[in-house]
């Protein structure tokens, strides 16, 4: 008997395995690329207040190398996904994550060339960062273009949020509460496994998360067949995706 189709354009399965991996790329880039965040934008909008008002340990290039790579990673995405909005999603986001995933495996070879975690500015470590947010940014495009709920893989705090104000206490009936705790318990994951990966090997954190991120663009194909179990009308295209 054949599985039931899915309504989801993607499986969450796959989406929560992307949020471990964020969380491996967080530690990486905090950890060992000086302060700053490639996936987190929002942290580097904060830090970059931090850097402008003189806070120590904080810096200006490498934060703004990391906001304009992500910004530039995002257009990609977008991009990609406008230009196969006639295609059904699965198509066009196994490309994307197979993008991703090679970005990041190009970061972790440029990390080879780093002399030390957290070094000063070098363009070694531009690479690194700037390709690593590139990454991210293709990434968050893409699952923004999904619109799968309460899977974003990179940002927790709608999510956290959606866990108390639809609760319960609050009144609510709990809505996919089980996709939300796995996010915040897997992103948590991936940052505590990637501070232990950071202290042997940067390439090896972030060679993990590429290869990873290239398996999960051929499982999002594998998933297709289920989505086909329904009729044609039901398989979201990349611009039909976003309104989910």
């Amino acid at each position: 008997m054949s599985a039931p189709p899915s309504p989801d354009p993607v499986s969450p399965y796959i989406l929560l395995g992307m949020t471990a991996t964020t969380g491996i790329v967080d530690a990486v880039s905090l950890l060992a690329l000086g302060h700053v965040f490639t996936a987190n934008m929002t942290g580097n909008v904060v830090f970059l207040g931090f850097a402008l008002a003189g806070a120590p340990g904080f810096s200006i290039p490498r934060l703004s190398m990391a906001l304009i790579a992500f910004l530039l990673g995002a257009a990609a995405g977008g991009r990609l996904a406008t230009h196969m909005s006639s295609r059904p999603a699965p198509y066009w986001t196994s490309r994307a994550f197979c993008t991703d995933g090679l970005l990041l495996i190009s970061a972790a070879l440029a990390s080879l060339t780093l002399r030390s975690p957290g070094e000063r500015n070098s363009i070694p470590l531009f690479g690194v960062i700037g390709v690593t947010a590139l990454a991210m940014g293709f990434r968050n495009a893409t699952t923004r273009r999904l619109g799968v709920p309460d899977l974003t893989t990179t940002v927790l705090t709608l999510t956290i949020t959606g866990l108390a104000a639809d609760s319960f206490l609050a009144g609510g009936t709990n809505p996919r509460w089980q996709r939300r705790i796995a996010s915040v318990l897997l992103m948590f994951s991936g940052a505590a496994v990637g501070s232990l990966m950071v202290k042997r090997s940067v390439v090896e954190a972030l060679g993990v998360c590429g290869i990873a991120s290239v398996a999960y663009a051929f499982a999002v194909l594998a998933w297709f067949p289920r989505l086909r179990g329904c009729d044609s009308g039901c398989v979201p295209t990349a611009s039909e995706s976003s309104k989910i």
